[in-house]
């Protein structure tokens, strides 16, 4: 009895040691498509990035580490669609403004507190511009409607600009304006808004708004900023390429299979790329349509999704239980992760799709960085430049990398162990 308390004692230890073990491990595969996707890059500018290539190959996980300094980056790495639709996604608008207007509510509170809800009318009356906003009544029947083009005219003024503020106030004056359009008096004490849309993630959105601030740096001929958004670039191209970081299940939390992220994204790339993947993918190209090409790839990511599940979890019920699983010694701590059998026997099921997705992935970035270089003019560069950071620079990193050791990550997970 005493030595079973005491193997007992010993394997709660090391489970315990395994839960606290940061995911720092899991960036390898985020550094080695950075690292590649230079190689991809037309002569005229591979100088600038082969002399940087420690930097956008260090800084290719800076993403994941600013997670740890704020509740807005999480957001950015994934895009839960399937919430909102079925392939392929139609119900969700691939302009920004429009995605964040349709999900966002307008709550109206008047003088004896009650609070009327402006909410998105699911089926315009008379065609698109038409109808768009309703206001109800707090018994459910219905105000008045608003077009869409007067009120995304009042959102854009109004609600866009506060998208990174805690609270969406907006004062009554401004609301009224937009009544007035409609000869509608209203007791306006307060009014907000509730965005109930960027909780399921804004990755596709995020990767345009990074592709036009690499291109105006690039315009600029800012070489630390074109560096720095270079890096992290390529860090939201590689979680695009992830069909895991595309759907509501983006740990198998609802089909038993909690860890598969990791498992996925982190374990079989470090167990196999460097032994048999092929990372020289050939020229980057010039991207015609950024916003297109972005959501493609999230969509391509996601009709894979089906087999990432299904293959683990027909392998889960016919692989020995006992082999599954193993501890191994990871970064000084004992940690229960997948047991090589079991990785090769997933990683052969899936037919090359990790590999394929890395190698999409360096593609995918080196043509974004060669896009916002050419639509930026094609600047020259000094083939020595070297970047060095300023004192802002330095001090944003060192602030960035003590909330990320003091290990309390802000927003989502999503690469929960097992």
């Amino acid at each position: 009895m005493r030595s079973i308390a005491v193997w007992m004692l010993a394997l709660a230890s090391i489970l315990l040691l395994s839960s606290l073990v940061p995911p720092k491990w899991g960036f390898f595969g985020h550094r080695r498509i950075n690292r590649m996707a230079v190689f991809t890059l037309p002569l005229e500018l591979i100088g600038l990035y082969k002399k940087n290539i420690e930097y956008v190959t260090e800084h290719a996980v800076d993403p994941d580490k600013r997670r740890y300094a704020t509740k807005h980056e999480a957001v950015r790495h994934y895009i839960d669609i399937d919430h909102w639709d079925v392939y392929p996604f139609n119900k969700v608008p691939r302009d920004w403004t429009q995605a964040l207007m349709k999900y966002t509510s307008l709550h109206v509170v008047n003088q004896l507190g009650d609070t009327l809800v402006l909410t998105p009318d699911p089926l315009p009356k008379k065609g698109e511009s038409e109808n768009y906003f309703s206001l109800q009544q707090p018994d459910g029947s219905l105000a008045w409607s608003i077009s869409k083009t007067h009120y995304e005219r009042f959102f854009r003024g109004n609600i866009l600009n506060q998208y990174y503020e805690d609270d969406w106030i907006i004062p009554c004056d401004s609301f009224r304006v937009l009544l007035d359009q409609y000869g509608t008096g209203l007791d306006c004490q307060a009014v907000f808004a509730k965005d109930h849309f960027s909780e399921y993630g804004i990755l596709p959105f995020h990767l345009m708004v990074m592709q036009n601030n690499l291109t105006t740096a690039f315009r600029q001929k800012n070489v630390n900023r074109i560096l720095r958004l270079s890096a992290e670039m390529g860090h939201y191209i590689g979680d695009a390429h992830v069909p895991l970081h595309t759907t509501e299940n983006y740990n198998g939390q609802f089909t038993n299979q909690l860890g598969i992220h990791a498992f996925w994204e982190s374990r079989l790339p470090e167990l196999f790329a460097d032994k048999t993947y092929d990372f020289f993918v050939g020229k980057a190209e010039y991207i015609d349509d950024p916003k297109e090409y972005f959501w493609n790839m999230v969509l391509e990511s996601h009709i894979l999704l089906d087999s990432v599940l299904l293959i683990e979890k027909d392998l889960s019920q016919s692989f020995p239980p006992d082999k599954q699983f193993c501890f191994e010694e990871r970064l000084d701590a004992t940690i229960r992760t997948q047991c090589l059998e079991y990785c090769q026997a997933y990683h052969d099921r899936m037919s090359g799709m990790v590999e394929q997705r890395m190698r999409d992935a360096i593609r995918a970035i080196g043509s974004s960085w060669f896009t916002a270089w050419v639509d930026a003019g094609q600047p020259a560069f000094r083939l020595n430049r070297v970047s060095k950071p300023s004192s802002t620079e330095v001090a944003e990193r060192e602030r960035l990398e003590k909330e990320f050791r003091a290990g309390e990550s802000k927003g989502r997970k999503h690469e929960g162990g097992d």
